[in-house]
């Protein structure tokens, strides 16, 4: 029985291979993809991405059934919420210059199989996310003519009952898909025209909006006879919060798209800093207009500012509504479609997903195989599926990355960086500059003793710690922490406030309603958890982290990624069980992916090096001592390269 059991080493071995992180090129700037993107493209690409039905639609929903007209500081909240994981995408974007968003940057600092199973739900994320926005497009699109094309279809074609399945086939979102897809294939300077061209009729309705709509305000909308400014109080600013972080997932496209800027390490952050701020400009002023417009208990969830127009007298500002609806929903949809098969190049030019998707077509440079094959599966899900059930699936899957990159950050920003060592000289002779010992303008003669415990102390004071090192002024305090690799004791403290993370945070979402705990253990478990989570932070706080890149880095780290952390832990578990079954599911066909063809083809698992066969020769003398000699196994014949044959010498001895 012992002898099937897994030896230690072999245990050792296989978590090592599972943890192991992506080796970067020294040039990241070359790329088979064609770098054509400027700061302009990557920001609409992000508006695109962020502003599209939920501007129309999630505004009146959360307003009237959520938080009322403070539905305006749920949206600044959950702003600043999305700018935690916004920047932590903005300083990888800038590092790492290469496409495959959150799934390359867990792959260069956490390891391969949280990047392989980051990279797997964010797949699945797309693919639902732009299926339920043809779907979207498409009922919108068929309202404005009366349902005639369903009731078309319904006549022409058949419904069906069947769970999961639609009830009838949605045939024009799957061909708004696959236009789509055709466009995208032609290459991203298409791409991002098309963008550009959809984006600028989408701000122009939305500016539209914002100037009638201050023209028709009318403040008693916001007064006490009306319910008041914040109707539902904080606890209904705060749900309303949680609904309105998802209005802003999609500025992880610019992120996507790194690896096409022409100048990342710029282009990257600003396009980040400016789709959000407008993204979350926009969506604060049409909040605030809507609500002055039309009470906010009146207003239709479904149409709420083509309502509001129409109820005011304007009845064909709400063509212009719709145009403009649809106009966003294109760029949702070019968005996802952009950004898919890049993550999947991404995935299979590492070698953890398969080869045929990191093709690149010679004269369009996208790869054209996953855009084709990602684009019909797209179509796939629109045309046949209840996309209902599986909308909720996304936040999960989205949150899950935010959480990992912000730890990402924190691991990447305590490791020591690759510097360039200077060749040696020709000469033989050491160099005058050696920096291992004092310049000759330094040398001093000390005397006293009390002289040489100043020069002492001064050495110790100009030591240069290196990133992931222990802090000298926390070193006579901690100085056990001293002995360990750099970086070692704050992947350690990364992990202890990521437990300590999703224990507070389920205590403070099933703590009274399903665990129904007595208040002294929830406060108990809420300090000790809280403690766990503070402790953490200073320990990583207590390190030397790496300073003056040029590249953009996100300010207070650790303390910025962590609250990042946080927030997205107690979003993901304010979701139901239904979504943490289908997740769960969906991660076991991910594992049996990975462990049936990533872990097998990966490059790094190339690239490490094939274990050899030691054999160790042991010669004791006649004074008692014992010296081992460890050499390759190879014919007796043949003495080791470069090495003497010492076996006689040994025995001549």
């Amino acid at each position: 029985m012992a002898r099937w059991l897994p030896r230690s080493a072999d245990l050792t071995r296989f978590c090592q291979k599972l943890n192991r992180v992506k080796t970067l090129e020294d040039d990241m700037m070359e790329t088979s993809f064609n770098r054509c993107l400027s700061t302009i493209d990557l920001t609409l690409l992000g508006i695109g991405g962020m502003v599209g039905s939920g501007l129309y639609v999630l505004t009146g929903t959360v307003a009237k059934e959520i938080a009322g007209p403070a539905v305006i500081v749920s949206f600044i909240i959950a702003g600043f919420a999305s700018l935690l994981a916004a920047l932590c995408y903005a300083e990888f974007g800038a590092r790492v210059p290469k496409t495959g968003s959150a799934y390359m940057f867990t792959y260069v600092s956490v390891g391969e199989i949280w990047a392989f199973l980051i990279g797997w739900n964010v797949l699945l994320e797309y693919m639902i996310g732009g299926a339920a926005v043809a779907r979207a497009w498409s009922g919108y699109l068929d309202s404005i003519f009366n349902h005639k094309i369903k009731n078309f279809t319904e006549t022409h074609v058949g419904t069906w009952q069947v769970p999961f399945l639609a009830r009838y086939p949605d045939f024009l979102a799957a061909a708004i898909l696959l236009v789509a897809t055709a466009f995208i294939s032609f290459g991203a300077k298409v791409s991002s025209w098309l963008n550009h061209v959809f984006s600028a009729i989408s701000m122009g309705v939305i500016l539209f909006i914002l100037i009638m709509g201050f023209i028709l305000a009318q403040p008693k909308n916001w007064s006490t006879q009306e319910g008041g400014f914040a109707p539902y109080g904080l606890s209904g600013i705060m749900a309303g919060t949680a609904t309105c972080f998802y209005a802003f997932v999609g500025f992880d496209v610019i992120a996507a798209s790194s690896e096409e800027a022409r100048n990342p390490q710029r282009a990257v952050p600003r396009a980040i800093a400016f789709s959000l701020g407008l993204a979350t400009g926009a969506y604060i002023l049409v909040s605030v207009v809507l609500t002055l417009m039309v009470p906010w208990h009146t207003l239709d969830p479904d149409s709420a500012l083509a309502d509001a127009f129409y109820r005011r007298g304007y009845a064909w500002a709400g063509f212009l509504v719709a145009a403009g609806s649809i106009c966003a929903m294109n760029t949702v949809l070019l968005s996802n479609l952009f950004s898919l098969p890049r993550i999947v190049y991404a995935m299979a030019e590492d070698g953890l997903f398969f080869q045929v998707f990191s093709r690149v077509h010679p004269r369009t440079q996208v790869p054209v195989v996953g855009i084709v094959v990602f684009g019909l599966l797209m179509a796939l899900l629109a045309l046949v599926f209840d996309l209902e059930a599986l909308v909720q699936f996304l936040s999960i899957g989205t949150l899950l990355a935010y959480t990992f990159v912000a730890a990402s950050i924190i691991v990447l920003r305590f490791q020591q960086q690759k510097v360039d060592v200077p060749a040696p000289a020709a000469s033989g002779r050491p160099s005058s500059e050696s920096h291992e010992g004092p310049s000759a303008s330094e040398l001093k003669e000390y005397e006293s003793f009390s002289d040489k415990l100043q020069l002492v102390d001064r050495d110790k004071s100009k030591e240069h710690r290196e990133p992931g090192q222990l802090k000298a002024a926390f070193e006579p305090y901690l100085e056990f922490l001293s002995d360990f690799y750099p970086g070692e004791v704050v992947t350690v403290a990364v992990v202890t406030l990521m437990v300590s993370a999703i224990c507070l945070c389920s205590i403070l979402v099933f703590g009274n309603t399903h665990l129904h705990l007595p208040t002294w253990s929830y406060s108990l478990l809420l300090v000790l958890f809280s403690l766990g989570f503070l402790l953490s932070l200073l320990l990583i706080w207590a390190h030397e982290q790496q300073r003056g890149t040029q590249t953009f880095q996100i300010p207070l780290v650790p303390l910025s990624p962590a609250l990042s952390i946080v927030l997205n832990i107690y979003l993901m578990l304010k979701l139901s069980y239904m979504t943490w079954l289908r997740f769960a599911i969906w991660l076991l066909l991910g594992l049996l992916v990975y462990f049936g063809y990533g872990i097998w083809h990966s490059k790094e698992n190339l690239r490490e090096p094939r274990p050899q066969r030691v054999s160790a020769r042991y010669v004791v003398f006649p004074s008692g001592s014992l010296e081992e000699r460890v050499q390759a196994v190879q014919p007796s014949s043949q003495p080791a390269a470069g090495l003497p044959d010492t076996d006689t010498d040994d025995c001549k001895r």
